[in-house]
């Protein structure tokens, strides 16, 4: 790029456009050298950051396009986001609001007051600011999967799944694979398993998502017995889908052949000490030979899983005999023995696509300092935030593989934790565990429900609103006996 200013906004929106967000960073920079007081650039530049997660800067970009330019829409509705994210509804709801004044045909505002009006808990609200902004735009379809989201959010199943049809029909697009994968969370979340499972085999035809590996000269099992012959069942997507559905291992090894795990390398040996399992090939290895072979998250259709039949027998692993760091662990538990162990884990992995939603601040916790006699023990592995608790013991250098976790997580008397392949690790264990998780959680987890069928050790704790953390927390508080 040249110095003329033009051409690096020109740059910086194609750039922004293309998701290059860092590029388009710099082009953004380097117009607004030459342009200090150019409001909309500064919201721009502001909706960005937001984008790309680095909230403070993006608020103080805004404040600052506000500060040069107070009726500047972009401006608001950017920050407007930004503070939905932090929580502060009140001031995002007014600026929301103070643009929709000014210009009522602004449909982006109207639809970032309703997600807004959504996350504080008001879906009266927010569907009646929704309906006025399908009004405007009927075909709109990020309105109707915004209203997607609030039907569902009040348990309305019916109707969400309506809405589902009516977003892919605004798309323009066929859609028929991301269509009933969308439906098949609906109603796995609502407990309507038989057509949650025939709707989930949508997964393989997606274009996104973690897929099995495909093998065209060997035939898919279906079902029925293998006596005399080997069959290889594919891990996919996260490693929390692999530790949770190892547990059909005993019932695959029942219909009488050989059974082979392709897991990904993390987990090997973990998972070779579930019963059931003849081998455990990690990925990226020679396979061996086999006759059939099936994707790990098809065998709940294939065995016919329904609420009373989910295999919980528990625990189905146990610590692996290679525990890289065994030693150096039993030492740091020994300084605790005698004292309450609870292990905590606050965050997924930040790539996960609705991390924003299951994760919590660090700072979220510091209520739970109120308990007594109890040793913090942190086994989080990324953010590494220092944690508002006395004397807490973090694990982490020290978990170099899922062996040292499990081997860890055996010394714990509780486990809390939010939605993270730990809380499977937990589950499948047989650790007592509470879960936190988000008002609107992943399908496996159900809505309104206290327990998990799937894992019998876990109490969950649930928002009352979106991202009211305080209140999970202060739910946790009062039932281990500290809570006012």
């Amino acid at each position: 790029m040249n110095s003329d200013p033009a051409e690096f906004l020109q740059e910086a929106h194609r750039l922004d456009q293309a998701g290059q967000w860092d590029r388009a960073a710099e082009a953004y920079r380097a117009y607004l050298e030459f342009q200090p007081g150019d409001a909309a650039v500064l919201a721009d530049f502001g909706g960005l950051l937001w984008v790309s997660g680095k909230l403070e800067q993006a608020q103080e970009l805004c404040r600052r396009a506000l500060s040069l330019d107070p009726t500047c829409p972009g401006a608001r509705i950017n920050l407007g986001c930004i503070l939905v994210q932090q929580r502060q509804f009140d001031e995002a709801e007014g600026l929301f609001r103070r643009v929709l004044a000014a210009d009522p045909t602004r449909n982006d505002a109207r639809l970032a007051l309703a997600e807004g009006l959504m996350k504080k808990g008001d879906l009266e609200a927010a569907m009646a600011a929704l309906k006025r902004a399908l009004a405007q735009e009927p075909g709109n379809p990020e309105a109707h999967k915004l209203c997607y989201r609030i039907l569902a959010h009040g348990g309305d199943r019916p109707a969400a799944c309506q809405e589902i049809l009516r977003w892919f029909a605004h798309r323009g697009e066929s859609g028929e694979p991301e269509e009933q994968w969308e439906l098949s969370n609906i109603s796995l979340l609502f407990g309507d398993m038989p057509r949650g499972w025939e709707e989930y085999e949508a997964r393989l035809r997606r274009t996104e998502g973690s897929k099995p590996q495909a093998h065209p000269d060997h035939r898919r099992w279906e079902g029925g017995p293998f006596v005399g012959r080997t069959l290889l069942v594919d891990w996919e997507q996260g490693l929390g889908d692999t530790l949770m559905f190892v547990r059909y291992a005993p019932q695959l090894k029942a219909l009488g052949g050989r059974v082979l795990w392709s897991v990904q390398p993390a987990l090997a040996d973990l998972v070779a000490t579930c019963p059931g399992v003849d081998e455990v090939i990690p990925m990226g290895e020679p396979l061996p030979p086999f006759d059939l072979h099936v994707p790990l998250l098809s065998l709940p259709l294939i065995f016919k899983t329904d609420l009373p039949s989910i295999p919980a027998e528990i625990p189905y692993f146990k610590v692996p005999g290679q525990v890289p760091n065994r030693q150096r662990l039993s030492e740091v538990l020994a300084a605790s023995a005698g004292r309450i162990r609870i292990g905590l884990a606050w965050a997924g992995s930040p790539v996960h696509v609705r991390d924003r939603e299951r994760s919590m601040p660090a700072a979220a916790l510091e209520p739970l300092a109120a308990l007594q006699g109890v040793s913090w023990h942190s086994f989080q592995l990324e953010p590494l935030e220092e944690l508002p608790l006395p004397g807490v013991i973090q694990l982490a250098p020290l978990l170099s593989s899922f062996s040292d976790s499990a081997f860890a997580m055996t010394a714990m008397d509780l486990v809390i934790t939010v939605d993270t392949a730990l809380a499977h690790l937990a589950g499948a264990l047989g650790i007592p565990t509470l879960l936190l998780l988000h008002t609107f959680p992943d399908w496996r987890w159900f809505l309104g429900r206290e327990d998990s069928p799937w894992y019998p050790t876990f109490r969950i704790y649930r928002q009352p609103n979106p991202g009211d953390w305080a209140s999970v927390i202060q739910r946790v508080l009062a039932d281990l006996g500290a809570g006012s």
